[in-house]
């Protein structure tokens, strides 16, 4: 009975993690596809940015969890969705419909702090410390940001607006301690979701900044 229900939990835990992880697909899809298409990119260019953004930050958790291949390229699902909200951008701003920036700003916080839990998640499930939890759902919120702007040929969003990866860290390391202490990963992944994303828009709005030079 217990195997069954240890068994019943891991089911619930990879539902969840799907639903969330696809759901961060798709709305990074959206943010890096837009950022494409502000720079003058055409419609593959456009994809590109947008797949990057999308699947970039798992594909990099999974390959250093050793998850080959990546969940991203297991199924269709998520390059689908990466698809569909790549094309959705394209088509937005080919009409000359502006999406408002704190519309942006709103969505790109959401999908990090998705990522960022869900980084957390699969790295805990693995059975990885509290350590290598943090920095897995901080490279889940943010590698496929980091590829976007390079491939946009600018400084990584995330080497210049500090309280960007370290939201994602106090998200992921909430969700972390949380997970070890056994509370559910419902309730563990949206407490990890709430600090990150709070964090990040109190930062955007108060422009929080960790000490820089210059």
């Amino acid at each position: 009975m217990q195997a069954a229900a240890t068994a019943s939990r891991r089911r619930t835990g990879s539902v969840l993690f799907d639903a969330v992880d696809i759901a961060a697909t798709g709305l990074f899809a959206i943010e890096g596809a837009t950022a494409g298409a502000a720079a003058g990119l055409d419609l593959l260019g456009v994809l590109v940015v947008g797949f990057s953004t999308a699947l970039v930050g798992g594909v990099i958790r999974d390959l250093l969890l050793g998850d080959a291949p990546p969940a991203a390229l297991r199924s269709p699902v998520r390059i689908i969705v990466a698809l569909a909200g790549s094309v959705l951008a394209f088509v937005l701003a080919a009409g000359s419909v502006d999406i408002p920036a704190a519309v942006l700003t709103t969505l790109d916080a959401a999908a990090l702090a998705l990522f960022a839990v869900t980084g957390a998640d699969k790295a805990l499930r693995n059975g990885s410390n509290l350590w290598v939890v943090v920095m897995l759902g901080t490279i889940t919120g943010v590698g496929g940001g980091v590829v976007r702007d390079v491939l946009l040929n600018r400084v990584p969003f995330v080497l210049t607006s500090s309280v960007y990866a370290t939201a994602a860290a106090a998200g992921a390391l909430v969700f972390g301690l949380l997970g070890r202490a056994r509370v559910p990963a419902l309730a563990a992944m949206t407490a990890g979701f709430a600090v990150c994303f709070v964090l990040r828009i109190l930062a955007v709005v108060f422009g929080w900044q960790l000490p820089h030079l210059g």
